[in-house]
């Protein structure tokens, strides 16, 4: 069931894919303001409509896809780092669970700056995903299919038939939200950190329970980690004739999955109703287009024209760990309150600009560096961290 390729070699094209989730990520950051939401006044029209296109597009895009991709790509981190251990007759679950605590450091260092800070919420999930590594494929495969399905969210639809004209409250994480700007707007460096670190955090953990995110991420380690398996990530003519059926078949849902969220979904009268199902449907469109997104940047790479292009992403998702803390600590310095507060003066157009500018800047260091060390700075120090109670 396991492919017998040689996973110490780097695969390219998943480092170009993790580097292109990081550059995404960057820009939906910046065009957030780093969750500074706010509308600079006095802008042209022109520019206000321009704006308006840049969000729209950049969000429809990205928006739900980015992370999910980082997702996947740990599930497969995970496979490879436990199959090169038990090459060597090695069991890698124990260190891979002192790898998650520190993990889970250096995603409280990021939201000291960054409240939306994915890694904390990786590195606790990421535990989940241990007791599965000795599993066979298809119950691996079923259990994802199920965590997919949402069955929380399927619960709290079900319920909500029972009594389709209950009232439903505003989201708890709104209450956090709507604290931020009290200390991301404020020129003080230590409250904010204390604000990312406390209301901040809680708002991020409450939100990504009620968008239903937990499931779906411990479902993409698990796909992750079953695509390592089967060596779908490899580059060869089988996989190639694979990821263009995905192609297909996920461009085909995700139609069909859009269709129904623009024209289906607002016909349903009841809130309580509505607000379950688009949950799901919005969490499973967003999971198709994930996977076109995917499946064509690795057909691209695949070919000599597309290769030349993206292998340009590579150094940046070798070092994806450090470029996700430096684009959080830039982005917060550049619009928050103690640093430039330039989020009273970029607009979309302007922001995305700005992130053009960064993902150079981030290109260029991440292939100087890694012309001269293996991995990224802090991936050296996570690395000689997490063996050094081990014998050598």
């Amino acid at each position: 069931m396991t492919n017998q390729s040689d996973f110490s070699t780097r695969i390219h094209a998943v480092d170009a894919l993790r580097g292109f989730a990081i550059v995404s990520i960057m820009l939906l950051h910046n065009l957030e303001h780093f969750d500074v939401y706010f509308l600079p006044p006095n802008l042209p029209d022109w520019m206000v409509q321009l704006d308006k296109k840049i969000w729209d597009t950049s969000f429809f895009l990205f928006a739900g896809k980015s992370y999910a991709i980082f997702a996947l790509l740990f599930g497969l981190t995970f496979f490879i780092q436990t199959n090169n251990q038990e090459k060597k007759g090695k069991d890698f679950r124990l260190i891979f669970a002192w790898r998650l605590v520190l993990l889970l450091v250096f995603g409280f260092i990021n939201s000291a700056f960054y409240q939306g800070d994915i890694l904390t919420i990786y590195a606790a999930l990421g535990f989940f995903i241990i007791p599965f590594s000795k599993m066979n494929n298809k119950a691996i495969f079923i259990i994802s299919l199920l965590l997919l399905a949402q069955p929380i969210e399927l619960a709290n639809l079900y319920s909500a038939i029972q009594n389709p004209n209950l009232e439903i409250a505003n989201p708890k994480s709104w209450t956090y939200f709507g604290k931020m700007d009290s200390y991301i707007k404020a020129d003080s460096f230590i409250d904010t950190v204390y604000g990312n670190l406390t209301n901040g955090k809680l708002a991020v953990l409450q939100w990504s329970h009620e968008n239903g995110r937990y499931a779906h991420i411990l479902a993409l380690f698990l796909l992750g980690m079953l695509g390592g398996r089967v060596g779908i990530f490899s580059p060869s003519k089988k996989n190639r004739k694979i990821w263009l059926k995905c192609l297909l078949l996920s461009f085909l849902a995700f139609v069909i999955l859009y269709y129904v969220q623009k024209n289906i979904l607002p016909e349903i009268d009841s809130k309580i109703i509505n607000r379950s199902i688009t949950i799901i449907e919005k969490s499973w469109t967003n999971i198709a287009f994930m996977l076109v997104l995917v499946s064509s940047f690795l057909l691209l790479f695949q070919s000599k024209i597309g290769a030349k292009i993206l292998h340009y992403l590579s150094p940046i998702g070798k070092m994806s760990l450090s470029n996700y803390i430096i684009q959080s600590i830039l982005g917060s310095s550049i619009y928050y309150g103690f640093g430039l507060g330039l989020y009273k003066y970029t607009g979309a157009t302007y922001s995305m600009l700005l992130s053009i500018v960064l993902a150079i800047i981030m290109g260029i260091f991440s292939t100087w560096w890694m012309h001269k060390n293996k991995r990224g700075p802090l991936e050296t120090l996570w690395h000689k961290a997490t063996w050094a109670f081990s014998r050598k």
